[in-house]
């Protein structure tokens, strides 16, 4: 058959080869083409009138679709058929049917032609889709039909040279010079194959890039245009390599403050886009953050292999392995050229011989056969060297390839001192918030506490979250737990001085609202001292709870912060309701005291927001969820652990990234016996000091403390001598016995003892200075209603 020996590569769509048939609905022939007739060699005589499955030799398996109509014939497809000529055509069909009309249009295509045109299709499609090949396709007056160049390529104005004017791209003479050779290839049919042409502005020195162009024609062999190929020439295209891949690097390195991650991207970057295998080397120093020594010598340089990547996935045991340290070196040319800031290109056989055969298995890969070095340079640190090797490219470095990598260590040095001074500057905070913090478990006799805390971002970040558990004359203690708003070192410090001024105002005593009264002035004055440009502190809150194991009452103001978590020693758990306050710094508002009764073994849960606010969870819910969690992790016969319950409620914190830090604390209350106190009241008569030594001495000796009793009938003595002269009655008397014994005697009066010396000619003013002589600390407190001096005195005796 005629069209089946037709070379399908050489032609162009047309419609006259498209065969063509009408069937009824029976799938008989009733009109039938030239092109039908000319495709199988059977007239249209011969055909009409006969069913079309006659000329079916097969359909092409799981080539057709759709369900086949009532003729048999499926509605698209492949199909091999029969000619006239003993041979078979396969063909690709289509049947449509007729509006109006129990017929069907069968159409019919040689498969190779759509072959051949789907494939060509592709390819210019590929073509045109290339960012790296600018395509043109040109009339017969050589003006632009088709382009893919935008206005501002890759090329830099090589868009003009394709897809628009000549002149806009190339000087007078190039341009003129390119339209000859166009024209050339228009007229004769030649090729232009890779010619190189400098391509930019005429006033600019241009680029280099690579013509290449050919004649198009169409199916009766008749030029139709010129298609043109520009492509960047060799040159070029190292040179928008080496520019992918600053570009690369300035994107990736630099992302991470962490030293290693650093060190690891730009190890990444550089394989295998630049070389086959690559490592980093830090000085040991820059791993803690601090600058590195000067290098004095050969020998000296004290590095640590901090990144290696290979092309091929995997590092060679046999050299030095990430983490490991670098072993002193030699002093070769190389080495002192590389400590003055060069980036050195050296073969295999330099580096072998600089660096002797016991240390080259250490630095030369095998089959490596080029080497680059680069110093990493910062504010005139050496921090370290970036080394890369060629193993299985054949080609080796060359200069441009030294400057490319100069270039990027250069840039890549920046970020690794950024990630050494990050890595310091935490560590110095890291540092200064866990001094600020105190122990983190505490037992003393009013409480068993453990606290915790939890930087934000993963520990990349520290905060102003404190907790502090201040333990307070007669036996009683002071729980805190408070939060600064803002992070970093600013917060941190501001909580450094918010927590000594809590603690100095303890000390004294004070009832919770009084101290968080005094706290707030001075969050007031500490914004003050920085003005509005730098404020001190913008604000903070805080929890302050005053427990006494001898009443077993427990005293709670807050400023802003969230109420605390209490599980009973059933192991029911409830949240504290009590008046928040304003945040501390806002001053002009009263803060309210909420007083309670805490039986022993009760748990008290004081937190910071970052605990209930988790993943950006609503503070509500997340105290509800506390509440719960917290009975469900003292539940049981057991007594449960705090440390455990701190690790578990801390959990969610430490797994995942926080976006504010959490301070926790956990107590767990204890009260003191009933027969470990005694008091008695007395009026104001001299009368009573007597009666009062007597008392002391007599509970003293029912306690087994006899060897106690002669300084504590001094202690009493003097004491109610003072309240008796100075302050009237009634008169109140109290022992305390825990691991020290405490003497307390109350008064109504609000004058504050002072401690002094007596000269030699004075009657009195011993009493005060005797007490502190005899015992390990003294003090006073003012309540309601008066004052109470109270001493301390150990349990076991001077001689013991």
């Amino acid at each position: 058959m005629g069209a089946s020996t037709d070379d399908a590569w050489g032609r162009s769509f047309s419609f006259d080869d498209i065969a063509t048939a009408v069937v009824d609905d029976q799938g008989v022939v009733l009109r039938w083409s030239r092109a039908a007739a000319d495709l199988l060699g059977h007239t249209a005589e011969e055909a009409c009138g006969s069913p079309v499955r006659n000329l079916l030799a097969r359909l092409s398996h799981g080539r057709c679709r759709d369900s086949p109509q009532q003729s048999g014939i499926p509605s698209a497809g492949r199909a091999v058929l029969r000619s006239s000529f003993g041979d078979q055509v396969e063909v690709a069909f289509r049947v449509v049917r007729l509006e109006g009309s129990s017929q069907s249009l069968v159409l019919a295509l040689p498969s190779q032609y759509l072959d051949m045109w789907n494939q060509n299709t592709a390819l210019a499609r590929a073509l045109f889709a290339q960012n790296q090949i600018e395509i043109g396709i040109r009339g017969l007056d050589l003006g632009t039909v088709r382009t893919n160049a935008a206005a501002s390529g890759p090329s830099g104005g090589s868009a003009a040279l394709v897809g628009g004017l000549l002149g806009k791209a190339l000087s007078a003479q190039d341009a003129e010079e390119v339209e000859s050779v166009l024209r050339r290839v228009l007229d004769t049919g030649v090729p232009l194959i890779a010619w190189e042409q400098r391509v930019g502005p005429p006033q600019a020195h241009g680029s280099q890039w690579s013509l290449s162009a050919f004649r198009l024609e169409d199916g009766q062999g008749q030029p139709t245009g010129v298609a043109t190929m520009l492509m960047p020439s060799a040159a070029q295209q190292r040179d928008l390599h080496h520019l992918d891949l600053l570009h690369e690097a300035s994107e990736r390195i630099g992302t991470s403050l962490n030293v290693l991650r650093t060190s690891q991207d730009l190890a990444e970057v550089l394989v295998p886009a630049f070389g086959d295998m690559a490592w980093v080397e830090l000085a040991e120093a820059v791993f803690q953050g601090d600058e590195p020594p000067k290098l004095v010598g050969a020998g000296l340089w004290h590095l640590r292999r901090a990144a290696v990547v290979s092309a091929t996935g995997s590092v060679p045991g046999e050299l030095l392995q990430p983490g490991k340290s670098v072993p002193p070196l030699p002093d070769p040319p190389v080495l002192r050229r590389l400590r003055c800031g060069e980036t050195v290109l050296a073969s295999v056989q330099e580096a072998s011989e600089q660096l002797g055969p016991e240390l080259a298995p250490l630095f030369v890969p095998e089959r490596g056969h080029s080497v680059l070095y680069s110093p990493l340079f910062a504010r005139g640190l050496l921090l370290g060297a970036v080394v890369v090797w060629r193993t299985d490219r054949p080609d080796p470095f060359v200069e441009e390839d030294r400057k490319l990598l100069a270039e990027i260590a250069s840039r890549a040095a920046t970020s690794v001192d950024n990630a050494r001074r990050y890595t310091r500057e935490h560590r110095a905070s890291v540092a200064l918030q866990r001094r600020l913090l105190p122990r983190t478990t505490s037992d003393i006799p009013a409480v068993e506490a453990a606290g915790s805390y939890v930087p934000a971002g993963g520990g990349a970040d520290i905060g102003g979250d404190w907790f502090d558990v201040i333990p307070l004359p007669s036996f009683r203690v002071a729980l805190v737990v408070g939060d600064v708003v803002g992070h970093g070192l600013h917060a941190t410090a501001t909580m450094g001085r918010l927590r000594t001024a809590v603690q100095t105002l303890a000390d004294l005593e004070l009832e919770p609202d009084e101290l968080l009264t005094h706290v707030d002035d001075l969050v007031q004055q500490l914004a003050e001292e920085g003005g509005p440009a730098q404020p001190s502190v913008t604000g903070a809150t805080c929890l302050y709870a005053l427990y006494d194991p001898v009443s077993r009452q427990c005293a709670l103001a807050s400023a802003g912060h969230p109420p605390p978590v209490l599980v009973h020693p059933d192991g029911t758990a409830q949240l504290i309701e009590i008046a928040p306050g304003p945040p501390l710094g806002v001053g002009g508002m009263p803060f309210e005291v909420t007083n309670l009764r805490l039986e022993p073994d009760s748990i008290l849960a004081l937190y910071t927001d970052g605990l209930v606010t988790l993943d950006g969870q609503d503070i509500e819910d997340g105290m509800s969820q506390l509440v719960e969690s917290m009975a469900t992790l003292c539940a049981g016969d057991g007594v449960p652990s705090l440390d455990g319950i701190g690790r578990s409620l801390l959990s969610r914190a430490t797994e995942m990234p926080s976006r504010d830090d959490v301070a926790l604390l956990l107590a767990r209350t204890r009260a003191l016996p009933d027969d470990s106190t005694a008091a008695w009241q007395y009026p104001a008569d001299p009368a009573i000091v007597a009666e009062a030594r007597e008392a002391a001495t007599g509970q003293l000796a029912a306690w087994g403390l006899d060897h106690l009793a002669f300084t504590t009938e001094l202690i009493v003595s003097e004491l109610v001598t003072n309240a008796v002269r100075y302050a009237g009655g009634p008169i109140v008397l109290r022992l305390i016995r825990g691991n020290v014994l405490i003497c307390e005697v109350s008064d109504p009066s609000n004058t504050q003892p002072r401690l002094c010396r007596a000269r030699w000619t004075d009657e009195g003013g011993r009493g005060l200075y005797l007490v502190a002589q005899l015992t390990t600390r003294w003090g006073s407190r003012y309540g309601q209603r008066g004052k109470t001096i109270w001493s301390e005195q150990p349990l076991a005796s001077a001689v013991e």
